[in-house]
């Protein structure tokens, strides 16, 4: 039981994936600026993350759910992924109602 919330989080990843693809909204559209806005989001986060356990603010909580793996103190793997989904789910939403807004101005 200890990789469900990893597991919940790559099978998230993956429907953002296949919604990516489906509708050309983000890596399919632009790869290369994708990945760097990506990048650039997760890093962002992660940075943040530091900052607020550095601070005593962020600390990592325990549950059977999690890997109990740790990529620095306080920081858990389920963490990375957790923002790569967050980044790319937002990247994916911007870009859906762009997609829609565009479709509702040319009728």
């Amino acid at each position: 039981m200890g990789f469900a919330y990893l597991l919940a989080l790559l099978v998230s990843l993956t429907g953002m994936v296949v919604l990516d693809r489906r509708f050309g909204l983000f890596f399919w559209r632009a790869p290369r600026a994708a990945a760097v806005v990506l990048a650039a989001g997760v890093l962002f986060f992660l940075a943040w993350d530091l900052v607020g356990i550095s601070a005593g603010i962020f600390y990592r909580g325990e549950t059977a759910f999690m890997t109990g793996l740790q990529v620095a103190p306080e920081l858990p793997i389920e963490e990375v992924f957790f923002l790569t989904f967050l980044c790319y789910l937002f990247m994916n939403a911007l870009q859906g109602a762009r997609v829609l807004l565009e479709r509702g101005h040319a009728s």
